[in-house]
């Protein structure tokens, strides 16, 4: 791959980005709080306005749409004491030590530095939490790299709005300019991608676009990370004893998690493997009431949808518990209810090629296993990575002393290898802002499952790792001086302890 001159345009884009970068690097970590902060009170200000666009552009409910832009601004708070507190620097320091167990150790201090500019594609699905100001991008500025933001062309007029309204209050907060900047267009996107002074991307999206725009980053001259959040289809896994306990209310969390948001959400449950004798499709169908039909985002993903659904229930063996529907109207978009297919074991083997694919809408799939069916090898068979993973046990089986235990303690673990989060008797749409979350998984849930998307985690995905060996204290990075100004954590090993190393364990 050769590098590609950029647009007039485009080129002033990256340029400001790049000038920004070591001014924006160089900003302290309470600096890029403020901002934060500001940006996440700004954009709580223009709520009406914000939300008022965004419903027209993507037929998501005012409610969703007023909680997504909370969840936003939550998210840059929670980022603004993060980066004050420092932890997210790793700073470790190790002291000259004449010693040492392998000879004389020099003084070695490591702490983490921005990558440098960096290009965020914005979701559909997500237009505030995973969008212009939304939790990657709130990762890139919180690391101290400059963003560019690759608006998503579903809701184009209220990326500009939000990028109007952060861009005010970001300059006013006094980061330098280009630290934050909006472009528009498929080819715009790649072209930046390619241009080799930006040094990473991140993306939530389909999986084959994710993948082509990974390949990008990962076949340019200089590779550069790529952090795509991609498909998943998310399983789940019910026991007999807890649909002996609650049926009803296990039917009822179920049919809203598939059916929030018209089942355009990365995290909605694919699959739920249950045991034979329809007692759960029993009170699934009972559970059914009247669903209102929603819009889904745009014509493509509703003619995806379409696709699929009838892929689904063409498949021999499947059969809908509830039937649902979509119907395009004269724009051509498509307007659905939710449907629940069920099919057994042998026959979902047998269709796993229509099947196992990600179904973008409220669609899900139940599906019956025989007593005595090893689920943990469920997993590796049909899936390579997920978001997450889901558990509905009794309260008996929550204790671990049931005959059952040691089976269940096999589908934790297969589920631990093959997803990011393992859920117990919960749903996995909601995914809590919280420090300790981890929204990724392997592929293709994403392209990097060391990484995360959600919790104060997914800013170290923009930084990298530098070591200063003998430096003078006055010319170290504030994290790393013995003196600590910054009154962060540091990792400290001291001279001598390497001659003891290992000793506790004889």
């Amino acid at each position: 791959m050769t590098n590609e001159a950029l647009s007039p345009d485009l080129e002033a884009v990256v340029a400001r980005a790049t000038a920004a970068a070591p001014l924006l690097a160089a900003t302290t970590a309470t600096q890029r709080a403020h901002a934060l902060v500001a940006a996440a009170d700004a954009l709580e200000a223009a709520k009406a306005d914000l939300v008022e666009i965004a419903a027209r552009e993507t037929g998501l409910t005012e409610a969703r749409l007023t909680g997504e832009v909370t969840r936003t601004a939550v998210q840059l708070r929670l980022f603004a004491d993060t980066i004050v507190d420092g932890g997210y620097l790793d700073a470790r320091i190790d002291h000259a030590d004449p010693g040492f167990a392998l000879g004389a150790r020099p003084d070695i201090r490591r702490t983490h530095i921005p990558v440098g500019p960096v290009i965020n594609f914005s979701a559909s699905n997500f237009p505030f939490a995973f969008s212009v100001m939304g939790g990657d991008s709130a990762a890139i500025l919180a690391a101290g790299c400059p963003l560019i933001v690759k608006a998503h062309s579903s809701h184009a007029e209220l990326s500009d709005a939000t990028a109007a309204v952060a861009a005010e209050a970001l300059t006013a907060a006094g980061l330098p300019e280009g630290s934050f900047q909006l472009i528009h267009g498929r080819e715009a996107g790649v072209a930046v991608l390619k241009d080799p002074r930006i040094k990473a991307g991140s993306f939530t999206g389909s999986i084959r676009v994710g993948r082509l725009l990974a390949d990008i980053a990962a076949n340019r001259p200089a590779p550069i990370p790529f952090f795509g959040e991609l498909g998943s289809v998310n399983p789940v896994f019910i026991t007999a004893a807890a649909i002996e306990e609650r049926a009803t209310e296990i039917a009822s969390g179920y049919l809203t998690s598939v059916a929030g948001s018209a089942g355009q959400l990365c995290t909605k449950p694919g699959f739920a493997f249950i045991p034979e004798g329809g007692e759960l499709t029993a009170a699934i169908t009972a559970s059914a009431t009247e669903f209102p039909e929603h819009r889904l985002l745009d014509p493509r993903i509703a003619q995806s949808y379409d696709e699929r659904r009838t892929a689904v229930l063409n498949t021999p063996g499947a059969r809908p518990v509830i039937e649902g529907g979509i119907r395009f109207d004269e724009d051509g978009q498509g307007w659905a209810t939710p449907t629940i297919a069920v099919i057994g074991l042998d026959d979902f083997r047998a269709g796993r090629e229509s099947l196992l694919e990600e179904s973008f809408g409220p669609l899900s799939i139940l599906v019956e296993t025989p007593a005595g069916t090893d689920l943990a090898a469920l997993m590796p068979e049909f899936y390579e990575g997920n978001l997450s993973g889901t558990l509905h046990l009794s309260e008996a089986e929550a204790t671990g002393t049931t005959d059952n235990a040691d089976a269940l303690r096999a589908l934790i673990a297969a589920l631990a290898n093959q997803v990011g989060r393992v859920l117990f008797n919960g749903w996995s749409t909601g995914v809590a802002v919280t420090p300790a979350q981890q929204h990724g998984g392997p592929w293709p849930a994403t392209t990097n499952d060391a990484s995360t998307s959600v919790g104060t985690a997914a800013i170290t995905r923009f930084l990298r790792p530098v070591a200063f060996q003998n430096a003078p204290e006055a010319l170290l990075p504030e994290a790393l001086r013995t003196t600590n100004p910054l009154g962060i954590p540091q990792h400290i090993a001291p001279a001598g302890e390497s001659q003891n190393w290992g000793a506790r364990w004889r």
